[in-house]
């Protein structure tokens, strides 16, 4: 049976009886649609496996979130008491490595730090309506929720594949890197399983010279496509041949994380050269920056080319924590937001190939102020642009109100591209999107009462912002706009 909301009719829409029974009614008309997954970090080998299970409550819902050990670690707590094995310095307590109730146990005696946050909700709800523990987590009832969620994961109905049918996803996106044999993908593809995961284009490991890891994800790149990479030529090369085997896997995009917008072109030679000095580990930041905004620009070129739908995502400094980051690794929740500015570090992509509709440009941000003062007049003008939705610290009841309000008036709705979850957290799929649902059709709602528009345009619109806009933004579907 196919996974519904259970919570409270009403929650999320305005308190106005006018305007709670038109959010409603747009509501009930989109609560159902399939899920439409198009940019996300799921890791495809939980799929490749009709076997595979979930593992323990705090391997799926808990160490993996960046967005629970952040915000435990600001409290305290350390990463290892909370099951992350570091990779160096001392070693942890082995019992606290492996004993995931004990793990869990420790998390929910502090979810009371999770109030009013979108983390509180999605945690609730996916307890409730994914697993149908309808007791709110408390300390007291931790071990208990524990023993019912590992007795659900243990069950056939509640295995990756069989959830991913329940929770209604039509199509589902991971991210991978370029130089990726895609094995769980073959495998998905292999095994005659009829759901739709796609894999996506990242080449951030060897677009940013500063990453860590570069030299060896070059290396990867170059075993990838069995030559040496010594040029800003060769790798181009290599990258349009990676995309091109990404295509035939199934890909219709590629993403591009990036601190700043900046894009720039350099000749040849200025190119090759910031190449060599990162090849004798003598990059500078401003070479760095200069080498990324180039290739960004050779990337757009590359999807005007082969139809991938390319997304920039701007504004996160990495591992804002250094001393975290060496113990840890990456995705421990230090990245931290920086502000963006995008009309000028723009223009020279956009001056090439922003009339081009052939570009599908895909602009995501965590600086909020770009919101109004650049984003929404860039993709209200230029055909190749469209807007993200709401990301990542802003991925919120509040943050997604602050969206339609800032943009719709000047880009329109017709350049946005609906919702994406960008989640590592599988279980976290259906109750993010029954969020924007429901900030969607609120926020319709008050066009409605306020008589901007009527309803039957509202019922269309609140149809594209759950499902519609995303299909075609990522050209899953070939379908013009409804009139």
């Amino acid at each position: 049976m196919r996974i519904r909301p259970t919570v409270e009719v009403d929650r999320l829409f305005a308190p106005d009886p006018a305007h709670r029974r038109v959010a409603r009614d747009l509501y009930d008309g989109i609560a159902g649609l399939p899920i439409v997954s198009p940019h996300g970090h799921v890791d495809p080998a939980l799929l490749a496996d009709p076997d595979a299970t979930f593992g323990t409550p705090t391997d799926l819902l808990i160490i993996p979130d960046h967005y629970i050990l952040r915000m435990l670690y600001s409290q305290g707590i350390r990463l290892e008491a909370l099951g992350v094995r570091a990779r160096s310095g001392p070693p942890a307590d082995p019992a606290t490595e492996t004993d995931g109730r004990r793990v869990w146990q420790l998390f929910a005696d502090n979810l009371f730090l999770f109030r009013a946050t979108p983390s509180g909700l999605w945690l609730a709800d996916e307890l409730r309506d994914v697993f149908g523990i309808a007791e709110p987590l408390t300390g007291d009832n931790a071990g208990a929720v524990y023993d019912d969620l590992s007795a659900k994961l243990a069950r056939p109905e509640f295995r990756p594949r069989a959830l991913f049918e329940r929770i209604g996803i039509e199509t589902l996106c991971t991210t991978d890197d370029a130089a990726d044999p895609l094995e769980s993908h073959r495998a998905i593809r292999a095994s005659g399983w009829s759901g739709d995961v796609r894999p996506t284009f990242r080449p951030d490991g060897v677009v940013n010279l500063l990453a860590p890891g570069w030299r060896d994800r070059l290396d990867a790149l170059s075993g990838a496509v069995g030559r040496e990479i010594t040029r800003t030529s060769a790798l181009v090369a290599a990258l349009e041949e990676r995309r091109s085997f990404f295509r035939t896997m199934g890909a219709v995009a590629a993403d591009h994380g990036v601190e700043s917008a900046y894009t720039a072109s350099l000749d040849e030679v200025e190119a090759d050269a910031i190449l060599a000095r990162a090849l004798r580990g003598e990059t500078t930041p401003e070479e760095a920056r200069r080498f990324t905004g180039h290739i960004l620009i050779e990337l757009a070129r590359m999807s005007v080319e082969d139809g991938l739908v390319m997304q920039l995502h701007v504004g996160s400094l990495r591992n804002h924590n250094r001393t975290l980051f060496e113990r840890f690794g990456g995705d421990m929740g230090a990245d931290i937001p920086v502000a963006a500015e995008f009309t000028r570090n723009l223009q020279p992509l956009l001056e090439r190939f922003g009339n081009d509709p052939r570009l599908r440009l895909i602009v995501f941000t965590l600086d909020e102020t770009a919101y109004a003062r650049e984003l929404a007049p860039l993709a209200g003008h230029y055909p190749a642009l469209r807007l993200g939705p709401p990301w990542w610290f802003h991925d919120s009841p509040n943050g997604m109100a602050r969206y339609f309000d800032q943009v719709i008036e000047t880009a329109g709705l017709y350049n946005t591209v609906g919702f994406n979850d960008d989640t590592r957290a599988f279980c976290s799929i259906p109750v993010r999107h029954d969020i924007w649902r429901r900030a969607s059709a609120n926020w319709l709602a008050g066009l409605v009462v306020r008589g901007i528009v009527d309803a039957s345009d509202a019922r269309v619109m609140a149809h594209e912002l759950a499902y519609g806009l995303a299909k075609r933004a990522y050209r899953l579907d070939v379908t013009t706009a409804p009139r």
